[in-house]
């Protein structure tokens, strides 16, 4: 007997991002050195004074269930550092702290959506985004961006995706996977159509403290009035604090969605981990020079993946304005040869460069954009300096 799974878990696409992790984690037991630049998380360790915080919490008995939405200690750091940050007036009642920022939008999605409502998704998009909403029986409406507007969704394009079904709009700025970040002039055109639609907005803030050059990050809820009733902001310790492992996120939101999700979340997976949310408080409450120690190495190694980049025959790539992300072009390579193997699309470019010179990439497919591939900088100059240096031999003996 085979026992059947459901038709809406058979039709989801598993994540790219960790399939191709999981290929280079293959190559490096059996051996390979790998240069591995598929995986968005920081390679750096998680700073001191927080790892120590969460002993202190172990030691101080914090190891039992907490409230399933999350400790008021943390509710209160989140509040006050969006309100320092940002001039956000949220309270701790519109804060759920989850599993991880991926958690927390699966707690959006089920929460806000039917079936049949459509999710409005700029691609490229992050590879969870489309199957955490068809989850819930919902269409996500993926609408097309253009390279050379940096991949930003434009007022015109939203304006005319809007049907009497279309009930979310979700925004990523700073960028996974393109790295291009939406400037508070572009969030507030974006804005006016919003309003004037009554849609809500799901803003995936995860990268907003990673930003590059003279480039200035703008929470959604703050560049109109009225947004902040109609926001779901997502955001948490993983990418600012390399906090990946420790699985703490979190959405601000009106109270009576927020209730909706702690409810929620009580029945699924209960409280997120009682150690890793005093850790937390302490990532938020603490010295912030880690942060901007962090950002520094992050700013080298993206100036220098620009420049290799540039240095690549028929490869472009849009800027990178926050993340850690480059989103590569490889659109001229396709329908070449590579050590006897014909490439057609970007899922063979990626495969054939692993198996041929072990440097892992993600294909654009997976993020919406057939002809790219995505690179993540969150790791050495001298690991990016080698796999460049290979990607390079690739394209070369491409025929």
């Amino acid at each position: 007997m085979s026992i059947e799974i459901s038709k809406i878990v058979q039709a989801l696409e598993p994540s790219a991002t960790l399939a191709m992790a999981a290929k280079a984690k293959a190559l490096k037991a059996a051996g390979k050195t790998v240069y591995d630049f598929s995986v968005g998380e920081p390679d750096f360790d998680t700073p001191e004074h927080i790892c120590q915080a969460a002993v202190r919490a172990m030691q101080s008995g914090h190891t039992h269930y907490t409230v399933a939405s999350g400790i008021p200690e943390l509710k209160q750091a989140i509040v006050a550092d969006y309100a320092r940050r940002h001039g956000l007036d949220y309270k701790p009642n519109q804060v759920v702290i989850s599993n991880g920022a991926k958690h927390s939008l699966h707690n959006v999605f089920t929460v806000l959506l039917n079936p049949g409502d459509e999710v409005i998704i700029p691609a490229p998009y992050w590879v969870s985004y489309a199957e955490l909403v068809k989850l819930t029986g919902a269409k996500p409406v993926i609408l097309q961006t253009a390279e050379a507007a940096d991949f930003k969704l434009t007022p015109t394009a939203l304006a005319a995706a809007i049907t009497p079904r279309s009930k979310v709009l979700l925004l990523c700025s700073p960028s996974n996977p393109t790295g291009s970040m939406y400037s508070p002039q572009e969030l507030g055109a974006l804005a006016d159509v919003v309003l004037k639609h009554n849609l809500i907005v799901v803003a995936d803030e995860i990268y907003e403290r990673l930003t590059y050059g003279n480039h200035r990050f703008a929470s959604f809820a703050t560049v109109r009035p009225g947004l902040v009733e109609r926001t779901i902001l997502v955001n948490g310790v993983s990418k600012t604090y390399a906090m990946t492992g420790w699985r703490i996120g979190w959405t601000m939101s009106p109270a009576n969605v927020a209730t909706a999700m702690g409810d929620l979340q009580s029945q699924e997976t209960s409280n997120p981990s009682s150690v890793s949310q005093y850790a937390a408080v302490a990532a938020l409450e603490g010295p912030q020079q880690c942060v901007a120690d962090m950002l520094g190495e992050f700013a080298k190694r993206r100036d220098y993946v620009k420049k290799r980049i540039a240095e690549l025959p028929g490869v472009t790539c849009p800027d990178m304005a926050g993340a850690f992300y480059a989103f590569m072009n490889i659109g001229k390579h396709l329908g070449r040869t590579y050590g006897g193997a014909k490439v057609t699309n970007s899922t063979e470019w990626c495969l054939a460069l692993l198996e041929q010179h072990n440097v892992a990439t993600v294909m654009g497919s997976s993020f919406g954009a057939e002809g790219y591939a995505r690179v993540s900088f969150a790791t050495g100059l001298p690991v990016l300096e080698a796999g460049f240096n290979r990607i390079a031999a690739f394209l070369k003996s491409a025929t």
